[in-house]
């Protein structure tokens, strides 16, 4: 026999301020459980560099060969972030020729400068160049800004730029010689997404996305969290969205490896505002 329903108006007095209140002393809102623990962003540089030397050093020399990116081969790929490294040494050391020119033009010497190289030298001098990075932030102030490839930001932020891109561009190689893709851990995915997350206001303002719209971001998963975004000119009374889906899908839509309509997304509220807003996302990527 099951126990007759209770009339709400019946529960004892304050049960649900304590209820709620027990809640949040055991997770504050917004923070997955189990939370990903704090490390700083020299950190997930360093973990997203090993996890990308790890699948260098498992490549046949026919891997080196097959085609990555951009009319780019394995080897070439890894040329060109030899080249990303190389001006982000100069930036670190405060070269303005490096500000304001672009990530892929800047680098493509030392893309093609690869053709015809053993693999293991083009390996080795990656990890030369990955290792000086870190050498020379670890005597950098984390807060200071630098600037290079049109961005200007604190030496924290770019690390994580680095780190993002690592990521992006092991799984290209991955899906270039047949491998399943591979995921940052959560404390490291969680700090790349929180990065995209902050960097969507200005994307979709360079995106010509001018509406405004109260962006309420719930990436579920580890390395996941919450983020309220501020996104456009800033009107009276500026529409809300709420925009759910895993942090994984939502750092490769940033890294415009998946497409808006790729994406497994749920939408409360005004679904163009929310398109334009995830379209925008997809212009943070770099390649």
């Amino acid at each position: 026999m099951t126990a007759p329903s209770r009339d709400p108006s019946e529960l004892p007095a304050g049960l649900r301020e304590r209820v709620l209140a027990a809640s949040v002393r055991a997770r504050q809102a917004g923070r997955p459980v189990p939370d990903a623990p704090e490390i700083p962003a020299e950190e997930a540089f360093s973990r997203s560099a090993d996890a990308f030397y790890t699948v260098l050093r498992g490549l046949d020399d026919g891997d080196w060969t097959r085609p990555a990116l951009r009319g780019l081969d394995v080897q070439g790929l890894v040329g060109h972030l030899i080249g990303v490294e190389n001006d982000v040494h100069r930036c670190l050391a405060g070269d303005p020729d490096v500000a304001s020119v672009s990530h892929v033009e800047s680098t493509q010497a030392a893309a093609i400068g690869q053709a015809g190289r053993p693999p293991a030298r083009t390996r080795a001098e990656w990890r030369r160049a990955a290792d000086r990075t870190l050498d020379l932030v670890r005597s950098a102030d984390p807060a200071a800004k630098v600037a290079v490839h049109g961005m200007r930001l604190p030496v924290r932020a770019l690390l994580l730029v680095r780190a993002f891109e690592l990521w992006i561009h092991e799984n290209d190689i991955r899906q270039a010689v047949g491998w399943a893709p591979s995921v940052p851990d959560a404390s490291t995915l969680r700090m790349m997404a929180d990065l995209a997350a902050r960097l969507l206001p200005g994307a979709a303002a360079r995106a010509g996305v001018h509406e405004p719209v109260y962006v309420h971001l719930v990436l579920t998963g580890p390395g996941g969290g919450t983020w309220d975004v501020a996104v456009g000119d800033r009107p009276p009374d500026p529409a809300a969205v709420t925009i759910v889906t895993d942090t994984v899908g939502f750092c490769r839509l940033a890294a415009n490896r998946l497409t808006p309509a790729e994406l497994d997304v749920c939408v409360t509220g005004e679904a163009d505002r929310a398109a334009d807003v995830l379209a925008a996302a997809t212009t943070l990527a770099l390649d």
